[in-house]
């Protein structure tokens, strides 16, 4: 397990989550030096559409690539996945 700094506390990423990762998101592996990065100074942090305690934060890796961090915030901060993607999520209205 690792645990960083982000804006809201630490956050853990267990090996469980970043096997999971990995499997189902096997891209992000050249990225994950980002993590501690993307976690403490991200780009952009949305709250998820589907549960307000979720927060997804974004770094961008290129001109139209971002990393997503995806994070549940409650007692214990923890990591649930990550992706690439070219679009950052709107703000629920």
């Amino acid at each position: 397990m690792e645990r960083f700094p982000t804006p809201f506390g630490t956050t853990e990423l267990t090996d469980e989550r970043e096997r999971h990762i990995f499997k189902f998101h096997p891209d992000v592996r050249l990225y994950r030096k980002r993590f501690a990065k993307t976690l403490a100074k991200p780009d952009i942090i949305r709250r998820s559409k589907h549960d307000s305690s979720v927060l997804i934060l974004y770094q961008g890796i290129s001109k139209e690539k971002y990393l997503a961090i995806v994070t549940k915030t409650n007692h214990r901060n923890f990591i649930i996945t990550a992706y690439l993607t070219y679009k950052i999520q709107h703000q629920p209205s």
